[in-house]
């Protein structure tokens, strides 16, 4: 037996343009139904044990984002009363009022994204290491709202999380960043740890500047991109290209990363208590005759 079903669009975002609809069973009831549509509202003819109806957004913008939407009883008029509502709204954005948060908009942290471009001079040179001179801060609560320099420690175990080495050839891949283990050998002979797509590896500080290495390449491909456009968020240009990248263990084949020209690329995006106040950054060398 089958039902027939009514699905109306109550609100959306201007990014939003197109959709494909699937039932609970697997089943493709169409693709490429535009936004539009969906607000005057579609009919489909579903079989009766479908429960729950699945949304997924077909918009290059949106990277396939999905919706559950269960199955239930209306009458005509409750669905002619629907009004589509547009989720783009305009407002302003109040900065800074709490002096122990940083980089999170309305309620959601966003990454802090830095890129240090290198260049070489006749010789390629490979890359042994990063060296970076940054101040990273911490504020302790302040009782009046108000930035209080007297009110802020300088941590050594906070850093960016994420860095990226990379040339238009070859690229480290996404590398987990994480403090050096004081004292507990144990824990520091398991790194690098080998993800699926990532490696993590250690930083440490030392004469205030923040240090890793511990990194090769991990491309497969240099003629397919290392980088994709994403379209999580507007304000982050390029995202790694994770199906040309290998983190697999390597014992004798680490290719090392070497050209005439290198770029680091510094990320925090898994916390917002932190400010990073960047100073300059050194990545030692050394001359490649091959």
């Amino acid at each position: 037996m089958s039902k027939n079903i009514i699905i109306r669009l109550k609100k959306a975002g201007n990014r939003v343009n197109s959709f494909s609809i699937k039932d609970d069973r697997g089943n493709l009831l169409a693709t490429n139904v535009s936004r539009h549509s969906l607000i005057k509202g579609v009919s489909y003819s579903v079989d009766d044990s479908v429960l729950v109806i699945v949304l997924s957004s077909t918009d290059p913008k949106c990277c396939s984002s999905t919706w559950n939407i269960p199955v239930s009883t209306m009458t005509n008029v409750e669905l002619a009363a629907i009004e589509y509502k547009d989720e783009n709204t305009s407002s302003l954005w109040r900065h800074l009022t709490n002096t122990q948060i940083y980089n999170t908009f309305y309620g959601c942290i966003h990454p802090y994204i830095i890129e240090y471009p290198f260049s070489y001079q006749y010789y390629d040179e490979i890359v042994q290491n990063v060296k970076d001179y940054a101040k990273v801060y911490k504020y302790l609560p302040s009782t009046n709202g108000v930035f209080n320099y007297n009110q802020r420690i300088q941590p050594n175990d906070e850093y960016f999380n994420k860095m990226i080495i990379y040339n238009d050839q070859q690229s480290s891949g996404i590398l987990n960043l994480v403090p050096k283990p004081k004292h507990d050998l144990s824990s520091y002979l398991k790194y690098p740890i080998f993800n699926t797509d990532s490696k993590t590896i250690l930083f440490t500080k030392k004469d205030n500047f923040y240090q890793t290495n511990t990194f090769w390449n991990v491309t497969k491909d240099p003629l397919i991109p290392q980088f994709i456009t994403p379209c999580s968020s507007l304000s982050i240009d390029k995202e790694v290209n994770q199906d040309n990248m290998d983190y697999s263990i390597k014992s004798f084949t680490k290719a090392k990363i070497r050209a005439k020209d290198l770029r680091v690329r510094l990320s925090l995006d898994n916390k917002d208590n932190v400010h990073l106040v960047t100073q300059f950054i050194l990545s030692p060398s050394m001359k490649s005759y091959n």
